[in-house]
This record gives structure tokens, C-alpha cells and sequence, in this order.
């Protein structure tokens, strides 16, 4: 299969070859002639598989047949967790509709809010957002959605990882109830299919790869070493395999700046990026590091989505992720497009349980390779793989509590047979004309029998 029988036009055709490609991915040939039917579409696909072209072609294509958006209007939303992926969105955007006169605009936090207040006021085809300075500037009337069409959740889970959900909620009660709608993520969960309940619309589901699957373009192993060791083998691996160009995840941002800074005082050119750092700083260090200008990018798990480095080879943990997924995400920066690639953790004593969690995941032991000299003091242990874990069923109720509930039901229906006996024979005794003996020996006149005409006993109940 080739782009050119997916029914996409000659500027879009013209973009992707080049850009130097001719054969689409799986979840490209499968999403794309979906979502040019004006399906909605709910589409998973491991990182690193082209889910971003998977939804912008057909995005351009689309709207290239349509009226331009005018003052302030927005005809197409693509809404993402990150400024780093909301800026990448915007790359393919430009990337594969340069040859069509459609205008697109990307906004996100960190940033002086009026320049993007002024790009929106003579309207865009595409808006890239991230979900609270797309907020801010509806609240700012600087945009109108009344004439939207297309509505992309790029990564959902991630942003209801990150607590974008009241966010979300908020901008879906703004836009259009017609539209069509687009959720492209690496996974969902049962929260995203929750959510996808009150967005899509008889969704067509497209999944490519097994939930939570690495790709086998990426070479997977790990180095145990004490914890306090870790900086300086990373600079042994470093000059050891002359690495160029290496992507080294920190649980922390603390920590993030604090290995950067030890690799600079090693001769290792570095930077690090994390959540604390202006988007200024942010966007000059990935720039640096895609031009070569750095060595290392350190990074938080705030990069683990959205960064897209062609030819990237390594990707370090120099911590491991505390939850399992981020694992997955984190390796996909590498063996992207068809590309090969490495991804090596660092694992100390004290990160077993994390450990055991990934490998459990991916269902795959890690290779382990000591490395001389940092032979660790406080062993990590093997591992053993065991199947992922089952979502629980509803507990049945015990057979004592069952029959115990059986007896409570029998002693209640039973004094209530009893009552009803008791009442059954005092009607039947009203039935008899006469007086009949109280107890104490007196005559008393049944109520029935009465020569003034009282109420007459009811009959008695057919229940037993």
C-alpha cells in the first residue's frame, strides 16, 4: 500500500514525498480512509507508529475542500496534554499542508497570551491547544467555535493523567454538539472509554499493536548499580560507546538539573528540561539537542510524550518510572518510523518493585549486563514473570451469609404466617352471631353481632 490509494489530493501527496515518505504505517492506512468518511474514529497504536500523521493528513484534506475559517472562528481543534506535543502537532501541520492555503495557530501556557490573542482574530483552520491557555483565551472571547467541524484528542489519557478532565469538560460544553470527533492515544483506559462515551459518536475502534506492547525496533537491557553510582556509569556509557546524541529520563526535576549539571563538569555538553523550566528554556533546549549543539537532553517524564527526534539511538532511565506505562512511553522516543534504537536502565536495589512492575507490563525479562567497576554492593535480585494482572469480579456472597439470609427470610415469613393465623381465627370468631365469654368470665357483644349495624369482620387473607 502507498499514500497515493489512501484518497488524499496532490498537495498532500506532494508534502509526504518530501518529506521522504511513500508507505504508510499501519495506523495510517487504517485511520486514514476512516476519518475522510467523516467517521469518528478511536484509534490506539504504540508510540513511534505515526498516529500524528494518522490524523493530520486526512485533517488537511478535509478541511482543504472547505470555506477558510473567517474573524475568529476555529474549523478544526486538536486538543494535547503538552506543550512540547501541542508544538510538535503544529510542525506536521505546517509540514504536510505547506502546499495548501490553510492558516493553523498552536497555543499553549508559558507564553505571552497577546501575541496568540492577535494570531486568532483572523481565524485558523487549525487551532493546537493545550487545555488551560485554550481556556484563558475563550474566556477572552478570542476565539468563536460556532462553526467548528473537527474536534482531535491527541494523547487523552495523558491528559487525564495530568488532570486536564474538568478542563475538557469545560471545552467540550463550548463547542458544537455537530461535529466530528477524533481520539488518537497510545492506550485506553477504562477513564478514556468513559470519557469517549460523552465525545465520540459510534466510534470506528483501530488498534495495531497489542496494549502496552514496545516496539521491536528497540533494543531493551539494563545495568544494575548502586543507586549512588548511577551519574558516573552514565558517563562511562557515555565516552565507552561515544554516544552523540542521548535522551536520559530523572524521576524528579530536582534531580533532572542536578545530572545535567554533573555531566557539564565532566565535559558532557547537557541540558535538562522539566515542568519548573520557562517555555523559553524549554524550546532552546530541545532545539539545541535535535541540532546536535547538545549532547544530553535530561528530561521528566513531562518529555516522555511529544518529543519526536528523528534518528534518535538512545534513551537512558537513569531513574525508572514509579508508574509502569511510563516506561513504555519513555522507550518509544527511540526506534521511531522504522528505526532502530537502544533503551538502557540504570536499575538500583531499591527500584526492584518498579522493576517488576515494567517487566510484568511488557511481559518480557530485561536483559542484565554488569558492567566492570560497577559491580553493585546491594544486589538486585532476578526477577520472575508473572501474567498481568486480572481486573477483579464482583465478590459472590458467602454460602453461610446466603443461607443465613435464607433463615431470616423463613423466621420472617414464618411470624407472619403466625399473625396472620391469629388474625384469621379472631375473623372467624366475628363471623358467629351471639356474644362470646372474655378471658375474665364477663359477656361481651361481638361487634358483629351488633343490632346497630357495626362494620361486618373481613375475610379472612388468602396468603398463608
Amino acid at each position: 500500500m502507498s499514500f497515493t490509494t489512501l484518497g488524499l489530493s496532490d498537495p498532500i501527496l506532494k508534502a509526504v514525498t518530501d518529506k521522504g515518505y511513500d508507505t504508510p504505517s499501519p495506523i495510517q492506512a487504517k485511520a486514514i480512509p476512516v476519518v475522510l468518511e467523516g467517521r469518528d474514529v478511536m484509534a490506539a497504536a504504540q508510540t513511534g507508529t505515526g498516529k500524528t500523521a494518522g490524523f493530520t493528513l486526512p485533517l488537511l484534506e478535509i478541511l482543504s475542500k472547505g470555506q477558510p475559517a473567517r474573524a475568529n472562528q476555529v474549523r478544526a481543534l486538536v486538543l494535547t496534554p503538552t506543550r512540547e506535543l501541542a508544538a510538535q502537532v503544529a510542525e506536521s501541520v505546517e509540514t504536510y499542508g505547506k502546499h495548501l492555503k490553510l492558516r493553523s495557530a498552536v497555543v499553549f501556557g508559558g507564553v505571552k497570551i497577546n501575541p496568540q490573542m492577535m494570531k486568532l482574530r483572523g481565524g485558523v483552520d487549525i487551532l493546537i491547544a493545550t487545555p488551560g491557555r485554550l481556556l484563558d483565551l475563550y474566556q477572552q472571547n478570542a476565539m468563536s467555535f460556532n462553526k467548528l467541524e473537527i474536534l482531535i484528542l491527541d494523547e487523552a489519557d495523558r491528559m487525564l493523567d495530568m488532570g486536564f478532565i474538568n478542563d475538557i469538560r469545560k471545552i467540550l460544553k463550548a463547542l458544537p454538539e455537530k461535529r466530528q470527533n477524533l481520539m488518537f492515544s497510545a492506550t485506553f483506559s477504562d477513564d478514556i472509554r468513559d470519557l469517549a462515551k460523552t465525545i465520540v459518536n459510534k466510534p470506528v475502534e483501530i488498534s495495531v499493536t497489542p496494549k502496552n506492547s514496545t516496539a521491536t525496533t528497540v533494543t531493551q537491557w539494563i545495568h544494575p548499580v548502586d543507586k549512588k553510582q548511577k551519574p558516573s556509569l552514565l558517563v562511562e556509557l557515555i565516552y565507552q560507546h561515544k554516544w552523540e546524541q542521548v535522551l536520559v529520563f530523572s524521576r524528579t526535576k530536582h534531580g533532572a538539573n542536578k545530572l545535567a549539571t554533573f555531566l557539564e563538569k565532566h565535559s558532557i555538553k547537557a541540558a535538562a528540561i522539566h515542568g519548573n523550566k520557562s517555555q523559553g528554556a524549554r524550546t532552546r533546549a530541545l532545539a539545541d539537542f535535535k541540532a546536535g549543539k547538545v549532547r544530553v537532553l535530561v528530561a521528566t517524564d513531562i518529555a516522555a510524550r511529544g518529543l519526536d527526534i528523528e534518528q534518535l539511538p538512545q534513551v537512558v532511565n537513569i531513574d525508572l518510572p514509579n508508574v509502569a506505562e511510563d516506561y513504555v512511553h519513555r522507550i518509544g522516543r527511540t526506534g521511531r518510523a522504522g528505526a532502530t534504537g537502544q533503551a538502557i536502565s540504570l536499575v538500583s536495589a531499591d527500584e526492584i518493585q518498579q522493576l517488576q512492575d515494567i517487566e510484568r507490563l511488557i511481559q518480557k525479562l530485561l536483559p542484565r549486563k554488569l558492567v566492570d567497576g560497577y559491580e553493585p554492593i546491594h544486589d538486585v535480585p532476578e526477577s520472575k514473570l508473572r501474567p498481568p494482572a486480572r481486573p477483579k469480579k464482583p465478590k459472590k456472597p458467602r454460602p453461610e451469609n446466603a443461607n443465613a439470609a435464607v433463615n431470616s427470610s423463613n423466621r420472617r415469613s414464618g411470624n407472619n404466617n403466625q399473625n396472620q393465623g391469629r388474625r384469621n381465627s379472631n375473623n372467624q370468631g366475628g363471623n358467629q352471631s351471639g356474644n362470646k365469654t372474655a378471658p375474665n368470665g364477663r359477656r361481651r357483644q361481638n361487634a358483629s353481632a351488633s343490632t346497630h349495624g357495626g362494620p361486618t369482620a373481613k375475610k379472612p387473607s388468602r396468603r398463608s
